[in-house]
């Protein structure tokens, strides 16, 4: 199998984060739930995970990183747990729906209100432009994407937060396609909140991410229950990290994360976004040259890009071409809508989708050629069975 479906969930795994979650079963007890050897030990992993992020994002804080199911459950706890009867949001025109459909849920409950800032590919004034006029008085928070998971446009996260702090806005980045691909340094960007998947450029297991707190405004809990602390109060604790943490912690998926971010930090996010571009940028200019390909973006570069691609094929229907991908010369890829309708429709894309190929740290030059080749044996003949 030629792997190219990295912006959804990287594969392989380093063989460090594989054996990490297999030694985990050594020591497979509740962390912060006993005494014994085997629970301080499972309490161990998680401190750990918890300071290679704060390495990993130039952070001190390691209590403020709290440990989640993934990006979709951090995004849920900011918006969910900041957000009261009256607030406005602001987001951009290229959100996932892991931002619109908790936002969508509360506007129909005539809780909040929200505005879709449009974003402008590659002019960073005139997205701050169309942030500053999306702006209201009552406006609480400001949420968006760091870079779109359908076509890799990159938003001026560090300026947006500037514009946040000036009109005293709190600020949300959802870096599930930048974590691991850019190097982020958290005071740099500005941000109160920062969500990240573990799975995706961090090269940890799925069910793993985590929500940087950088801010003195704490969200209400969107779970309750056992921590391990404080267990003869009826009331959550307030103190940080427990406060989000509820629950059995996934033990397994974190020990993995671990090594998945120390896997990225020994190579460097720029190093890999470097070899990622590389490719990407390969195969644009390959698909370029082939009749009938349809291409959205200007040429991605690291300024304004991360390394993912979104195509079509005139006259066939995106899913189709990945399943020919798949079926003919194993080549997985993802067509759809990528659960971000908002950004299909801005590129006008919402009836059909598009083709998404995102390559990884451990994709080769090889790979990317047996899928233009593959691409251009379609476009020679549309009509080929699968």
């Amino acid at each position: 199998m030629i792997y190219l479906d990295n912006a959804a969930t990287t594969f392989p795994k380093p063989l460090s984060v594989k054996n990490a979650v297999n030694n985990s079963f050594l020591y497979s007890a509740n962390p912060g739930r006993a005494g014994h050897s085997m629970s301080i030990k499972a309490a161990q992993t998680l401190f750990d995970c918890r300071n290679n992020i704060c390495r990993l994002f130039n952070f001190d804080k390691p209590e403020n990183v709290i440990l989640t199911p993934g990006c979709t459950f951090a995004l849920n706890t900011v918006i969910k747990g900041v957000l009261n009867k009256g607030d406005h949001v602001v987001i951009s025109s290229l959100e996932h729906n892991s931002v619109s459909r908790p936002l969508e849920m509360l506007r129909e409950k005539g809780i909040i209100s929200y505005n879709v800032a449009k974003v402008y590919e590659k002019d960073p004034d005139k997205t701050i432009d169309s942030f500053r006029n999306a702006l209201r008085d009552n406006t609480k928070l400001v949420v968006c994407t760091h870079a779109s998971n359908v076509f890799g446009i990159k938003l001026p996260v560090s300026r947006i937060g500037a514009l946040c702090r000036y009109y005293g806005t709190l600020f949300c980045v959802d870096a599930a396609q930048t974590a691991g691909a850019c190097d982020i340094n958290i005071k740099a960007l500005g941000a109160d909140f920062i969500c990240v998947p573990g799975h995706k450029g961090l090269y940890g297991p799925m069910g793993t991410g985590f929500l940087i707190i950088n801010s003195d405004n704490i969200p209400e809990s969107i779970i309750d229950g056992g921590t391990g602390s404080g267990s003869g109060d009826l009331k959550q604790p307030q103190m940080l990290p427990d406060k989000f943490e509820s629950g059995t912690h996934n033990l397994h998926g974190f020990a993995g994360l671990t090594q998945g971010i120390d896997f990225v930090m020994k190579k460097s996010p720029l190093r890999i976004a470097q070899h990622e571009m590389r490719l990407t940028r390969r195969l644009y200019n390959e698909l370029k040259s082939i009749k009938d390909v349809v291409l959205y973006t200007d040429e991605p570069e690291n300024d304004h890009y991360v390394p993912l691609l979104s195509f079509n094929l005139d006259e066939v229907d995106p899913e189709r071409v990945a399943m020919y991908l798949d079926k003919r010369f194993g080549i997985a890829v993802r067509a759809g809508l990528h659960c971000s309708p908002l950004a299909h429709r801005a590129f006008g894309t919402e009836s059909v989708g598009t083709v998404r190929v995102c390559p990884s740290v451990f994709s080769t030059d090889y790979e990317i050629k047996k899928l233009i080749d593959a691409v251009f044996l379609l476009s020679k003949n549309k009509k080929i069975s699968i």
